[in-house]
């Protein structure tokens, strides 16, 4: 083989060869790479409102355009302000007991040794993540109600309150109540992606700890926290960029004019200006400033990670 031929062998292998060379997967990959673009990137174009005074029944060439006219109105607007407050909340609470709770469940779940009360415990965990979320607000709507409800029964009979309380009537109460829920509702399903990380983990570490003398939580705290770190991390980086996405359908269907300061996120300020008052441009500019700062936390969480040597995305 001469010099030449073995120059040309050696060379690294452009785009369009290396595309020929894993075409399966190409073809395999290409209905959902559309499916985002049709889906995803595509309406993209919609963005353009946020910069205009827009009015549905004229043509993109005739409609007006403000600059940053509606961003400027959103931090000047009393209403978008404490429906960001209550989106923080939320999203930071949901996030908080998520994490903490799938873990700990996590934890314990890996420690049963009686495969079958452990897995009917996690099938029983997750199932609510299947309910959907007008199901599961009726559930609860049902069981904080003044009126034979399971939660001031409960709480009367062991003497804790004199008479019913209106949980969907306080304000105070409101994010307690969303935060309970989404825990309820989602920790099982959060949960399988610990256990198999869990899994993963090399069994003769527990071995050699036990035989160091290491008791159970010691194991968890040495070697099954650990070993998951990575998985929490990107996990956590994943979570940070959705910091805006608080929910939508749970929040909008226990919200009432008693407790609306606390329950209005985001999404239905959106809802509110753009389907019920017409006012396509404010919402889209919500919506707008909703996604660029979930993809700017998403970067910035990325970027910390790496700074801190821990598991990142990219």
């Amino acid at each position: 083989m001469t010099t030449n031929e073995i120059r040309i062998q050696n060379r690294p292998k452009t785009f369009l060869e290396n595309l020929f060379a894993q075409r399966q997967l190409f073809f395999m990959s290409a209905p959902l790479v559309l499916y985002v673009i049709v889906f995803a990137y595509v309406p993209l174009w919609g963005w353009t409102m946020a910069f205009q005074n827009y009015k549905p029944a004229l043509s993109f060439a005739k409609q007006q355009w403000v600059g940053i006219k509606w961003f400027l109105f959103l931090f000047t607007d009393d209403n978008f302000l404490k429906v960001l407050r209550n989106t923080l909340a939320m999203s930071f609470i949901n996030m908080t007991l998520g994490y903490v709770t799938a873990i700990v469940l996590a934890l314990m779940l890996n420690e049963v040794k009686k495969v079958l009360f452990k897995r009917v415990v996690q099938t029983v965990s997750y199932l609510p993540h299947f309910l959907s979320w007008v199901i599961v607000t009726g559930l609860v709507a049902s069981m904080l109600s003044t009126e034979n409800g399971a939660i001031n029964d409960f709480l009367m009979y062991l003497g804790l309150i004199e008479e019913p309380v209106l949980w969907l009537s306080e304000p105070k109460y409101f994010w307690g109540i969303v935060g309970g829920t989404y825990v309820w509702k989602e920790v099982g399903w959060n949960t399988i992606i610990y256990l198999a990380a869990i899994v993963g983990i090399d069994p003769t570490l527990y071995e050699a700890a036990e035989i160091d003398g290491c008791h159970r939580y010691q194991k968890m705290w040495h070697i099954t926290l650990p070993g998951i770190k990575s998985t929490v991390m990107i996990l956590l980086i994943m979570s940070i960029g959705r910091i805006l996405d608080a929910g939508f359908e749970l929040q909008y269907l226990l919200r009432n004019g008693l407790i609306q300061d606390v329950s209005d996120t985001i999404d239905i300020y959106v809802l509110s200006y753009g389907l019920n008052l017409g006012n396509f441009s404010l919402a889209t500019a919500a919506g707008m400033f909703k996604n660029v700062v979930n993809i700017s936390m998403l970067f910035f969480a990325n970027w910390l990670a790496k700074r801190m040597g821990e598991e990142r995305l990219v």
